[in-house]
């Protein structure tokens, strides 16, 4: 099972679309590690350069509606090759979140003011999230100070997410 652990990439924006994540131009690449350079080359945003703020990231906590654009598993796969194995948003979209579990990796929904909260808290500073899936729990921890935050997923992606995605649940039940 993957580490859903480590330092906290805030992405304080709703809407960042799969092409934000990885560019349409480096679709043509046959390997998931090609594809790990170019994680977020695109997006814009106030404070984020990606040459300083992914490399050290182990998590990201954004807004509403991550994933939206095209269908296509590039998206998790160049997070999964930069060891962030888990997103937590206020949604997402159907299918990125899908594509999140069935590469073994975790797309967590938690409400707006919950996000409001952990946005106000811990962006800027240096935070560290652990995650205890057998708890449904987050503990965020930064400056001294720490919260530790319940979530929910299905059973069917808990499952997903401890066989390592979709293959290894096939190989297990079928």
């Amino acid at each position: 099972m993957k580490s859903f652990s480590g330092k906290v990439l805030f992405l304080d924006r709703s809407d960042i679309n799969t092409d934000e994540i990885i560019p349409a131009r480096y679709l043509t690449e046959i390997t998931k590690e090609a594809l790990k350079p170019y994680l977020l080359e695109d997006l814009e945003m106030a404070g984020f350069a990606p040459e300083r703020d992914i490399e050290p990231s182990g998590a990201v906590v954004t807004r509403a509606n991550f994933g939206c654009g095209s269908s296509r598993e590039h998206a998790p796969w160049a997070f999964e090759v930069n060891d962030i194995n888990i997103v937590i948003g206020e949604s997402f979209a159907r299918i990125f979140k899908q594509n999140m579990f069935n590469c073994g990796m975790m797309a967590v929904e938690l409400s707006s003011e919950v996000l409001d909260d952990l946005m106000a808290r811990f962006s800027g500073k240096e935070t560290e999230l652990v995650t205890d899936l057998e708890k449904g729990t987050f503990r965020f921890t930064a400056a001294g100070e720490t919260l530790e935050v319940p979530f929910e997923i299905s059973d069917f992606d808990r499952a997903l997410v401890e066989a390592g995605g979709w293959v290894g649940y096939a190989d297990k039940h079928y």
